[in-house]
């Protein structure tokens, strides 16, 4: 076993012997299956990372907000490092299944944003994307076009309610357990406004425009006028946008084994090229 292995196996919160299981798929964290008996759970593992503004005190506060809300599994056991999550049996989503369950994905962000803030307690997090993006360009000394472009793309967004949103939609933290859908990893959970998670969705599902207007009829309940549907249109690049940024600071920064970093840059980039258009 690995050190970090060894260290799971001997959390506190185990009452018997336990068997870890590794869990592939994150992309800054490392996480194990683990089983105790005929129980299951997921320990995850991982420091703060102050260059993605991801303070683990705060994550498990919207963690815990978001099952009290009904939409998170439990956690169990929190230390610092390592916090262990009870398991669901159910599929992680790819990308054809966000375009496949927009109605349900909508209804749960609705969810989402009325529900979570309610029950957040202590310190809370604020998410704008245009901060992010500004401030990774600034670490990473990237092209400074993309301080103009976020300029251009903060001025088009139109005043929203503040929500409590998760803020990284990607397919690989909606789950399906085969009756509902779950949210997890909760690093970037904070007050900001629905479009960041709407475009976020649509974004990292690659939502084609019928699927976007589907989105919005299901989240607005066709009541979205012009100036919203063109606030959300920079909000959807300005989402691809940040997602490779964040790819190239974690390319310096970060080391996650099985990770290419520099590949998830480049499909981001593409993307966010082919929305400003």
């Amino acid at each position: 076993m690995t050190e970090l292995e060894e260290r799971v196996a001997r959390l506190a919160c185990w009452k018997v012997p336990v068997e870890l299981t590794p869990l592939k798929g994150g992309l800054t964290n490392i996480s194990f299956v683990v089983t105790q008996g005929d129980e299951k759970f997921v320990a995850r593992c991982g420091e703060d990372i102050p260059v993605h503004h991801v303070f683990r005190d705060r994550e498990r506060a919207a963690s815990i907000a978001a099952f009290e809300a009904g939409l998170s599994p439990e956690i169990v056991h929190a230390e610092p490092g390592v916090t262990v999550l009870r398991f669901i049996d159910g599929r992680t989503f790819g990308e054809p299944d966000m375009r496949a369950n927009v109605g349900r994905l909508a209804a749960l962000l609705k969810e989402c944003h009325t529900k979570v803030g309610r029950h957040l307690r202590g310190p809370a997090n604020t998410f704008w994307v245009f901060h992010v993006i500004r401030d990774y360009v600034r670490l990473i000394d990237a092209d400074p076009r993309y301080l103009a472009v976020a300029d251009r793309l903060e001025q088009a967004q139109v005043p929203l309610p503040i929500v409590f949103g998760h803020h990284d939609l990607l397919p690989g933290n909606v789950m399906d357990d085969g009756k509902r859908l779950w949210l997890i990893d909760w690093e970037y959970g904070a007050f900001g406004t629905a479009m960041f998670d709407l475009a976020n969705l649509s974004s990292n599902g690659e939502f084609d425009p019928s699927q976007d207007d589907a989105l919005f009829d299901a989240y607005f309940a066709g009541k979205a006028d012009a100036a919203l549907r063109h606030s959300f249109a920079a909000m959807k690049a300005a989402s691809a946008l940040r997602e490779a940024l964040w790819a190239m600071v974690s390319d310096v920064h970060l080391r996650t084994p099985g990770v290419d970093y520099k590949a998830h840059a480049k499909d981001y980039l593409a993307r966010f090229e082919r929305l400003m258009v």
